[in-house]
């Protein structure tokens, strides 16, 4: 999907997280994710406080609320696992990969762009910081959705993360190969 990046500049802020909004992180957090998905306001809370610069939020410029999150920790490991969920000490600033743990649009700002639009300024700050490789887990119905932001789907992952089968995706962030994400 091509973003339209004047549309989504009128709409939405898209910047690191600050403290102060990290309940709005949480609430998006849990208005996109069923319970048993969802991160828990604690471990949202870690990290935002341990990694603000791998914790992306659009803010709405209209209503001043946060409508998507998009968030991750860096780390040296190559396959996601559950705990990068729940244990900000695997977090490692220095790592090349990051795992991305949560990306959430609320209902009523979906098929506006504001996925793609996250996930793009997320390579590009990414690509900044000197990190090779994005990693994530989505369920089956939202690989088509990933596939077409550049990521490669690398089969079932081995999270168990709320009683769901996962498929491990990838997105190598010095890939010159998919058009959409030349920044």
């Amino acid at each position: 999907m091509a973003v339209c990046w004047d549309e989504i500049n009128k709409k939405f802020e898209i910047r690191c997280i600050r403290p102060e909004e990290s309940d709005a992180a949480v609430a998006v957090e849990h208005a996109c994710f069923p319970p048993n998905e969802a991160c828990s306001r604690e471990h949202m809370m870690e990290r935002i406080a341990a990694a603000p610069e791998l914790f992306l939020v659009a803010i709405d410029r209209k209503t001043g609320g946060a409508a998507a999150i998009l968030n991750g920790l860096s780390t040296e490991e190559e396959k996601f696992r559950d705990e990068f969920f729940t244990d900000i000490t695997l977090y490692d600033p220095k790592g090349r990969n990051v795992m991305l743990l949560g990306l959430a649009v609320r209902s009523e700002y979906r098929l506006q762009g504001l996925a793609s639009a996250l996930m793009q300024e997320y390579v590009k700050r990414m690509r900044a910081f000197g990190k090779e490789k994005l990693i994530l887990t989505c369920l089956e119905s939202r690989v088509p959705m990933y596939r077409k932001m550049g990521f490669s789907d690398d089969g079932m992952a081995a999270s168990t993360w709320g009683g769901e089968c996962w498929h491990e995706m990838s997105y190598s962030i010095f890939s010159i190969s998919d058009p959409l994400f030349l920044l």
